[in-house]
């Protein structure tokens, strides 16, 4: 297993080969990935029907299609400093049995199976693409064989997790405190839980699969103040680092 310091360098360097992946994967011309980059935020808002979409899951499970991948990893690239900001918070907590929930195009779960310090990790998220995604870029490097990949939760078969990540996923969610309420139930009282939001769609709707509801929002800091403590950390980002109350 790789070094803390040299698997953030090999991700700045080039997000884990993550361009040539993308190319390989979708089988598209290297020409046209930064094309298929450049518009991919505004491609992906622009799928999402508003109010008329019934259920949350719906929009990641059945319309994003391919243009998940590319909004994910524009961010990815354009935001490398950040990035590489949560993955040092990550090694600064992680350990053994990982829960990476909504794991995306996979840079935490790929980062903590290179991680000496990390048994296992579940990659879990509802998008089939993702999840192929991910699976294939673990092969591509080297890390298959510390990877399980799920559609939920319940798939992985695993009670307690030593470590759940949870970034950029809260505000996609119908219910976030809910789900930290499930995070609660499968951490012991040394897992740590890194967790962050964005409860706000933008200010020209370019996020309108954020949540941003009032109710749902204050319910979910309810939530939050009331299950877990927050640990300190002097890494300047919006992730937080939570322990359970005793």
């Amino acid at each position: 297993m790789k070094k803390n310091n040299l698997i953030i360098s090999e991700f700045l360097d080039d997000a884990f080969n993550l361009k040539s992946h993308l190319v390989e994967f979708l089988s598209i011309k290297e020409c046209d990935l930064e094309g298929f980059l450049e518009n991919a935020k505004m491609n992906l808002a622009n799928l999402h029907p508003g109010d008329v979409l019934g259920n949350v899951s719906d929009f990641y499970t059945d319309i994003v299609g391919d243009r998940h991948l590319a909004d994910l990893a524009a961010w990815h690239i354009t935001s490398k400093d950040y990035i590489a900001d949560t993955l040092k918070l990550q090694q600064r907590f992680s350990r053994d049995l990982v829960l990476d929930f909504g794991g995306g195009i996979g840079t935490h779960a790929l980062a903590n199976a290179m991680s000496s310090n990390i048994k296992h990790v579940f990659f879990v998220d509802i998008n089939q693409t993702n999840r192929k995604f991910v699976e294939f870029r673990a092969k591509k490097l080297g890390v298959e064989n510390k990877l399980t990949f799920c559609r939920t939760i319940k798939e992985t078969n695993i009670k307690i997790f030593d470590t759940i990540v949870c970034l950029d996923v809260l505000e996609h969610l119908a219910d976030p405190a809910s789900q930290i309420e499930i995070f609660y139930e499968i951490m012991h009282s040394n897992s740590i839980a890194l967790f962050n939001w964005y409860f706000y769609k933008g200010e020209k709707n370019e996020y309108p699969f954020h949540i941003d509801d009032s109710l749902i929002v204050e319910n979910f800091f309810e939530k939050l103040q009331s299950k877990f403590l927050e640990v300190f950390h002097p890494i300047l980002i919006t992730t937080r680092a939570y322990k359970k109350f005793k």
